[in-house]
C-alpha cells in the first residue's frame, strides 16, 4: 500500500517545521501511538531514521548522534511508561547541553486520570530534563493550527538557545488511518536572530514599527527610530502607553477601528513589533512581523511572525541605518497616516456626553510634563482615539489587564515623581475596587482622579459587547449595575473630602468644563482631587459606536455584514479558500 503524510494537522505542523529548521536525524522506537508521525517521516526521504527498540537506550543514542553530527535529533515514542525511559538520557542531555527532540505521542489529553489505559499525565518535567515542554493538542479550527506552528516553533527554537539542550513536545493523535496526503501544508518557521548572527533584508514596501506598552523612551532611542523611519520611510504606529514621541509617531486607532472602512495605508509589508502588550487591540494587516526584544520570546502577536530579534532596540534599529545617507529618502508613508487621520477626525460629530466625549475635550488640554494612567478598555480605548500633549508619559495596566490596581498604579507614580501632577482616568467599578488606595497615608498633593461613574461595568453594555444581547438584564450579573450607592452624588464626595481631598462634581458637558479648569490647573494645589462625573451607558455605547463608523465604504460595508454572519473564524477560513 502506498502511504503519504497523515490527515492530521498537528502532526503535519511538526513535520513541516522540522523541515523548515533543517531537523532530520530520527530516533524512533516502536509503538501505536506514534505511528502518524514515524509513517510519515519513513516516506519522507528529507528524514535520516534509525530504529531503536529500548527508548532509555533511544535517548542516550541520540545524545551520541547529537554530539557527533553537532545537528539537533529527534526521539519519538508512543504512549504509556515508554517516555519515562527518556529520563535518563535526557538528564544527560540537559547537562551536556546536547539539543535532543523529544517527541512523545498521547492519546486525547482529556483522558488523563480517567483509568484509560496507556494514558499518562506528562503536563510536568523534571527541573534537569528539559528547557521548555510543549502539548500540541489536536487541530479544529485555524486558531489551533496558528497555535500549534506557534508552539512548535518555540520548541524547536529552544533546542539551540543560549547554550542548547533538550526539548519535549506531546504530540497528541486522534489514531487516523488516513495517509493519503501527498503534500505537507504550508508551515511559517520562526527564527530567532541574535547578535552575532547575520541579519535579514528589510523589505521593500510599507513598513510600520508598532509600539505596545513601553516604558519612557530615552533621547538615543527615539533619534535612532527616527533616523530608521528616515531611510525605510516609515511610521511609528502607537497607542497612548507607547510613549514614543518622536518625529514619526501616528495614533492608529481612529483609522484602525473602523467597522466599514479599510484604509490603504493600513496595509503592511512590515511591521515591527516592540514593547509589551498593548490595550490597544491594533487591527492591522501585515504579510510579516518581526519582534525585537532583549528576552528573545515568541510572541506572535499578528500571527505572521518571521524573525524574533534577541537584542535591545535601539542596537536593532542602528544596524538598518545607513551611516551614508544624508537626507531622508521620504516621508510619504508618515503624509499618508496623518492625512487619513485628518480626514476620519474631520467627520467626527457633537459626541454623547461620555468617556470619549471628555478625552476629546480635554485630551490636547492636558498640561505638559505630567503623567497620565489610564483605566483599560473603555477610558484606554477612549484615550486612544485623541492626540494628546508630546510632553506627556502615558501608562496603563496592560500587563495583567484587570481593574484591581489602577488608582494604586497611579498613586505609585505619584509618589515616584512629586513634583509631577499625575493624573487617573477611571471608571466607577475600579474605582471602588481600589478606593482604599486613596487612604494611604503617604499620598501627596499631586494626584487627580477623573472618576467617570456610569453606575456599572458600561463595556459589557456597549453595542458591539455579547453582553448587549441581554439588555436591561445585563445589569443584575454581566454588568454589575447599581452597586456602590448606584451613582450617589453624596457617597464617593464624603469619602474623598473627609480623606483631604478637593472634590468636583459634573452631571454635563456645562459643568465638566466649568470644572475642568480647576483640575487641568498646571501648578500643584494645596490638595489632590477628585472629579467625579456622571454618564449613562446609553450615552457611552453610542459615542462608541459613532467613532466606529465615521467613514462608510461600500465595498467594507459588504465585508462587516459577511463577518457579522460568519464570525472572524468564517472570514478566515473564506480568505484561506481565496487564496489556494
Amino acid at each position: 500500500m502506498e502511504t503519504h503524510y497523515t490527515d492530521e494537522k498537528n502532526t503535519q505542523i511538526v513535520l513541516g517545521l522540522l523541515k523548515a529548521h533543517k531537523i532530520r536525524k530520527v530516533i524512533a522506537s516502536p509503538g501505536t501511538t506514534n505511528i502518524r508521525l514515524v509513517a510519515s517521516m519513513q516516506q519522507d526521504s528529507f528524514f535520516e531514521i534509525y530504529s531503536a527498540a529500548d527508548e532509555r537506550s533511544a535517548a542516550y543514542i541520540a545524545c551520541g548522534l547529537a554530539e557527533e553530527s553537532g545537528e539537533s535529533v529527534v526521539l519519538s515514542c508512543t504512549g504509556a511508561t515508554a517516555s519515562r525511559n527518556y529520563i535518563p538520557g535526557l538528564t544527560e542531555a540537559f547537562y551536556r547541553k546536547l539539543p535532543v527532540l523529544a517527541i512523545t505521542s498521547t492519546q486525547h489529553m482529556g483522558r488523563i486520570g480517567q483509568n484509560i489505559a496507556q494514558v499518562l499525565d506528562r503536563s510536568v518535567q523534571l527541573n534537569d530534563m528539559v528547557k521548555l515542554s510543549v502539548q500540541l493538542p489536536t487541530c479544529y479550527c485555524l486558531e489551533d493550527e496558528w497555535s500549534c506552528n506557534v508552539q512548535t516553533n518555540r520548541a524547536m527554537l529552544e533546542l539551540t538557545r543560549m547554550g542548547k539542550g533538550p526539548v519535549h513536545i506531546n504530540l497528541e493523535t486522534t489514531y487516523s488511518s488516513n495517509f493519503a496526503v501527498e503534500n505537507l501544508p504550508e508551515v511559517y518557521p520562526i527564527y530567532r536572530i541574535e547578535h552575532e548572527d547575520n541579519l535579514p533584508i528589510i523589505p521593500n514596501g510599507k513598513i510600520g514599527i508598532f509600539v505596545g506598552a513601553h516604558s519612557k523612551w530615552s533621547e538615543n532611542l527615539t533619534v535612532t527610530v527616527d533616523r530608521f523611519c528616515e531611510q525605510h520611510n516609515a511610521v511609528v504606529l502607537c497607542d497612548q502607553t507607547s510613549n514614543y514621541r518622536g518625529k514619526y509617531r501616528v495614533l492608529f486607532n481612529l483609522i484602525t477601528n473602523q467597522n466599514k472602512y479599510h484604509a490603504v495605508c493600513n496595509d503592511f509589508d512590515l511591521i515591527i513589533h516592540i514593547g509589551n502588550i498593548s490595550g490597544a487591540y491594533p487591527n492591522f494587516r501585515s504579510k510579516n512581523e518581526w519582534r525585537v526584544h532583549p528576552d528573545g520570546e515568541i510572541r506572535d502577536t499578528f500571527q505572521h511572525l518571521r524573525y524574533v530579534f534577541a537584542m535591545e532596540e535601539e542596537y536593532f534599529f542602528a544596524q538598518y541605518i545607513d551611516k551614508n545617507i544624508g537626507q531622508p529618502i521620504s516621508n510619504s508613508f508618515l503624509s499618508e497616516w496623518q492625512n487619513e487621520y485628518q480626514a476620519i477626525y474631520s467627520n467626527i460629530p457633537e459626541l454623547p456626553f461620555s468617556n470619549i466625549w471628555m478625552a476629546k475635550y480635554m485630551a490636547n488640554k492636558l498640561p505638559e510634563n505630567a503623567i497620565l494612567h489610564l483605566g483599560i478598555l473603555n477610558t484606554l480605548r477612549s484615550w486612544n482615539f485623541f492626540e494628546t500633549p508630546d510632553k506627556l508619559d502615558v501608562y496603563c495596566n496592560t500587563g495583567g489587564f484587570g481593574i484591581d490596581g489602577i488608582l494604586s498604579s497611579a498613586i505609585g507614580a505619584a509618589l515616584g515623581n512629586p513634583e509631577k501632577i499625575v493624573f487617573c482616568v477611571v471608571g466607577d467599578l475600579a474605582f471602588f475596587y481600589d478606593m482604599n488606595a486613596l487612604g494611604n497615608r503617604h499620598l501627596k498633593n499631586n494626584i487627580r482622579i477623573l472618576l467617570i461613574n456610569n453606575g456599572c461595568g458600561t463595556e459589557f453594555k456597549n453595542y458591539n459587547h455579547p453582553g448587549a444581547q441581554f439588555g436591561q438584564n445585563a445589569d443584575a450579573y454581566i454588568a454589575a449595575a447599581n452597586h456602590y450607592g448606584a451613582k450617589s452624588k453624596q457617597l464617593v464626595m464624603h469619602y474623598a473630602v473627609d480623606l483631604g481631598f478637593e472634590y468636583l462634581q459634573a452631571a454635563g458637558k456645562e459643568e465638566f468644563k466649568n470644572g475642568l479648569e480647576r483640575f487641568l490647573n498646571p501648578a500643584l494645589t494645596e490638595k489632590p482631587m477628585v472629579f467625579e462625573v456622571f454618564t449613562n451607558w446609553e450615552d457611552e455605547s453610542k459615542a462608541l459606536e459613532v467613532m466606529n463608523n465615521l467613514i462608510t465604504t461600500p465595498k467594507d460595508s459588504i465585508k462587516s455584514a459577511i463577518k457579522g454572519i460568519v464570525g472572524e473564524e468564517g472570514v478566515k477560513k473564506i480568505k484561506k479558500l481565496m487564496s489556494k
